[in-house]
């Protein structure tokens, strides 16, 4: 059998930068044990499976551990991959999730601008247990499926050092640090060795609990943000009202088949 594969940068407009996925258009669905070994051949941070439902697409994301309930830069790259390689034109992708969720996802220029769920953070008392895996304190502590660890500056995020074991023994998938940016509204990296992923470069479903913090924070509707990873990635965030924007550009760096 063979499917279709392509590799994708996410939020970038060049090869090499943002956060890399892999896509794979299916007919109908394989095994699940055959996707999480896909994903863990590809050994990248998500792969996606899509297929077309013929005016909307069925989604479902796979790291190289476990399946995810959302997923932000392989839904973009997927966007990506169905208008500008598969020349399917939609004036919006509607994507449909395992948990019932909707994905709109429009283009305009060149930006591919996701309608995902706000997740807004509570506050989460775990400080002492975070704080000694991050080995740096944070300001203050919140939670939605990830915790969100705050920090004073951008140098503060950048100096983060964390203990990869410590981290994947916490009770949260993964552990975000955010602070005000220097020459953007804030910036983060993502910490998720419990998922396989030590550090994700760019990580669109991080932003759902970190758009509604920061908008609320700097009374801001629309921020920009950067993901400080190696890699890193560029952000552009909406908060409207339970629902958030993210927006960033794609680019291909693969196409081919996987042989099984």
């Amino acid at each position: 059998m063979k499917i279709p594969i392509y590799q994708v940068d996410a939020f970038t407009s060049e090869v090499f930068k943002g956060n890399p996925a892999a896509v794979c258009p299916l007919k109908e669905w394989l095994p699940d044990e055959v996707m999480q070994k896909i994903a863990q051949e590809n050994n990248l941070s998500e792969t996606a499976f899509f297929i077309n439902k013929n005016g909307s697409f069925d989604i479902r994301w796979f790291t190289p551990i476990s399946e995810l309930d959302l997923a932000g830069h392989p839904t973009l790259a997927t966007a990506h991959v169905i208008i500008e390689e598969l020349n399917i034109k939609f004036d919006k992708i509607i994507f449909k999730t395992k948990i019932g969720d909707t994905l709109n996802v429009t283009k305009k220029n060149n930006l591919f601008l996701m309608d995902f769920p706000s997740r807004p953070p509570k506050i989460y008392d775990n400080i002492e247990l975070v704080s000694d895996a991050l080995r740096k304190k944070p300001l203050a502590l919140f939670r939605h499926r990830d915790a969100v660890a705050i920090f004073e500056n951008e140098e503060d995020i950048k100096s983060i050092k964390p203990d990869m074991e410590k981290l994947s023994r916490l009770d949260c998938p993964a552990v975000i640090v955010t602070a005000p940016g220097n020459c953007v509204d804030f910036v983060s990296r993502n910490f998720a060795p419990k998922l396989g992923i030590p550090e994700d470069p760019v990580t669109g479903s991080a932003h759902c609990e970190l758009i509604p913090y920061w908008s609320k924070t700097l009374n801001k509707k629309e921020l920009l943000a950067n993901q400080i990873s190696k890699r890193g990635g560029k952000l552009y965030c909406t908060q409207n009202n339970d629902r958030v924007t993210i927006g960033g550009e794609a680019v291909t760096f693969l196409r081919g088949d996987i042989e099984i």
